[in-house]
């Protein structure tokens, strides 16, 4: 429906208005888009260029450096939003197993995908295919309107409930709910004025795709130093090679610093000694880049037609890899609030339907950034008694398997299950 206001301007309207049409913004209008809703994501990357098929990878430079570890859970979301198919075509790698140890003592965990009964522990996918997929199928959808190319240039609260946002064109767009699924420097969670907490790590991440001389083993490998953890994420391209990895290496930034001016052959040797060899040499190394690393946590997700999922709402080191990965908890949790809502004539901006998406999320997400602050901490000071501490503790908890297990289940997200979907009809 388009009408004008008083100064003429153009107003169109929806239900629910998404900003942001990235990884968790896409996920959000396809669970969405089988409710009697009228939905409409602006995004601000030209459809055609997510769209474009990737060309085989059979080098470095080919793999997208950004890439997500993705859990169980979330692979349950995508194949409910009918996505994962496409994902899985791609170039998606199942781990089946996980080693995380201590690189100042003799402490160690190994998970085994065959201990918890499962094929695989997760999936290592570019955020490249993970996007297309959702967005092919968000074209499909009648209730999705995708306005690409587009920015949101204002934001304003409605008198009668709700919220607008203002397109480039001077367009303004009414909803019951607008989203920011705009990333950690979300426009709409600045313009709600919906404060966070926030701090640096003083780290920074260096990113790249490697390829190796040993076969990865479908194996995710972490190895925490004091001046923070290494990480080889095993990938897999169209031939099936199981020799290259995506790397993420936190590090101090004057050592990060140090790492990025070094030439190829000298970051190649120190990558290599940093996972002590356990994959053989590194052989090649795509472009590097450092990423800074800051935790950030919105207090409030949510004010009266406004909400807050992924990035926009919560930041976190990747460490753990479950960043992306609370992004679609959270586009589950609040699609399941907005379904059970509109049971009871409720508005998907209605309070009652915010607060509690909000109450079932920020628990969790305020657990798992306070767990992984905590093993920042423990394994960033080199004092002989944490260091006794964590090294007996690894090891304890790699003997006692049921406890391992069931750690190993929650951080796939198959003890608490997000909510489901049926699978969507094309």
């Amino acid at each position: 429906m388009t009408e004008s206001d008083n100064q003429g301007a153009r107003i169109e309207r929806a239900d629910v208005v998404i900003v942001g049409g990235g990884l968790v913004g896409s996920a959000l209008a396809l669970a969405l888009s089988s409710l009697p809703l009228r939905i409409v994501v602006v995004e601000s990357q030209p459809r055609e260029s997510v769209l474009q098929a990737p060309k085989p990878a059979e080098q470095v430079s080919d793999f997208e450096p950004r890439v997500s570890a993705l859990t169980e859970g979330t692979r349950r979301l995508l194949e409910d939003l009918g996505a994962w198919s496409s994902v899985e075509a791609g170039r998606c790698c199942p781990y089946r197993h996980m080693h995380v140890w201590d690189a100042e003592g003799t402490g160690a965990i190994h998970f085994e995908a065959a201990e918890l009964q499962m094929t695989h522990l997760g999936h290592i996918v570019e955020n490249r295919f993970v996007v297309k997929a959702l967005l092919e199928r968000a074209l499909e959808r009648p209730q999705v309107t995708w306005l690409d190319a587009e920015q949101v240039r204002q934001w304003r609260p409605l008198k009668a409930n709700g919220a607008a946002v203002m397109l480039r064109d001077g367009r303004w767009l009414e909803a019951s709910l607008v989203v920011g699924a705009d990333g950690a420097n979300s426009r709409i969670r600045q313009w709600a004025g919906l404060p966070t907490r926030e701090w640096d790590y003083d780290q920074q991440a260096i990113v790249c795709t490697v390829e190796l001389s040993a076969s990865h083993e479908y194996t995710a490998w972490q190895r925490f130093m004091t001046s923070g953890p290494v990480a080889y994420l095993p990938l897999r391209n169209e031939a099936g090679s199981d020799r290259f990895a995506s790397i993420v290496w936190s590090q101090d930034v004057a050592e990060a610093s140090r790492l990025m001016n070094l030439d190829e052959g000298e970051f190649r040797s120190e990558l290599g000694l940093a996972l002590e060899h356990r994959l053989g040499e590194v052989v090649a190394i795509s472009q590097r880049y450092a990423i800074p690393l800051r935790q950030r946590h919105a207090r409030d997700y949510v004010r009266p037609g406004v909400a807050l999922v992924g990035d926009a709402a919560h930041t976190i080191h990747p460490l753990a890899g479950q960043g992306v990965n609370l992004g679609f908890a959270d586009v589950a949790v609040l699609a399941d609030e907005i379904r059970r809502g509109l049971e009871r004539d409720l508005p998907p901006g209605h309070m009652a339907v915010l607060r509690r998406y909000q109450r079932r999320r920020k628990v969790e997400n305020l657990s798992l950034m306070a767990a992984m602050e905590g093993f920042k901490q423990l394994f960033g000071r080199d004092e002989l008694p944490l260091r006794w501490l964590r090294n007996t503790g690894m090891r304890w908890l790699d003997g006692q398997h049921m406890l391992k297990n069931r750690v190993a289940a929650e951080a796939m997200g198959v003890t608490h299950p997000l909510p489901r979907f049926g699978p969507l009809e094309s």
